[in-house]
């Protein structure tokens, strides 16, 4: 496996939910990417990992992302990895606030271009009951119902690709099974879309110039396992896979 050092700083940018580092006091509970940001840089790349709302709407999280690469890499135009909803703010970021000079690739991870039908389950099933609650505490919504068909195919009409940007994807593929933790998940989805890595089809994250398909589910394509698929040695290093496509 041989990582090459590329010229241009490489963003990393999370999905729904997400984090750059889990912290409990001085304590590292997880890494949002494990492995990959430490294997990138042990060659000589510059590497960052972005942290924006984990439940605020594309467009709020696209403005936290913006403002995190002018911080971090002011002068020179990036390389951009995007997971799940992290790719559509990148998307966002790009077209709609003037980024398209600053970027160099974005390269799409599990990202539901065109929506996610579970997030249509959820709004449909599962806000109405725990809405309230998340009200009280002040927790957004936004998130999930932008990941929405509906929402997404307005998006696709609204936020363009540049010609200037060259964009590549990731998508998963997941093998069923009764004990999965995305067996509800991957059902709904697999009901409307297809095949799919467990929340978001292969014919949604399909995106850009070309796309490559890896086995598992969707967080295991960011190097995060969970013990169910380390038991059954079904939790692959994702960092060679990587280094094959920064070739």
């Amino acid at each position: 496996m041989i990582i090459p050092k590329l010229r241009s700083p490489i963003i990393l940018a999370h999905g729904l939910l997400g984090f750059d580092t889990l912290r409990l006091g001085r304590f590292v509970l997880a890494h949002y990417w494990p492995k990959l940001p430490a294997a990138l840089r042990r060659v000589g790349n510059r590497v960052h990992v972005a942290s924006v709302s984990p439940v605020r709407s594309i467009a709020y999280r696209a403005a936290q992302l913006k403002a995190f690469i002018d911080k971090h890499s002011p002068h020179e135009p990036v390389h951009l990895l995007g997971h799940s909803m992290g790719g559509l703010d990148a998307r966002y970021m790009i077209s709609r606030l003037g980024m398209e000079d600053r970027v160099l690739s974005l390269t799409t991870i599990g990202t539901p271009h065109r929506g996610c039908s579970f997030a249509d389950w959820t709004v449909r099933r599962l806000i109405p009951m725990i809405g309230p609650f998340l009200n009280l505490f002040g927790i957004s919504q936004d998130a999930v119902t932008d990941l929405t068909l509906d929402r997404c195919r307005r998006f696709n009409e609204e936020v363009p690709d540049s010609s200037r940007v060259r964009y590549f994807s990731i998508v998963g593929r997941l093998a069923p099974h009764p004990l999965s933790s995305w067996r509800i998940s991957s059902c709904v989805v697999e009901r409307e879309e297809g095949e799919n890595d467990g929340i978001v089809s292969i014919s949604s994250a399909t995106y850009g110039e070309s796309t490559e398909v890896w086995e598992g589910d969707h967080l295991s394509l960011v190097n995060t396992h969970s013990f169910w698929n380390r038991i059954c040695r079904t939790a692959p290093d994702r960092v060679p896979q990587y280094a094959s496509h920064f070739r």
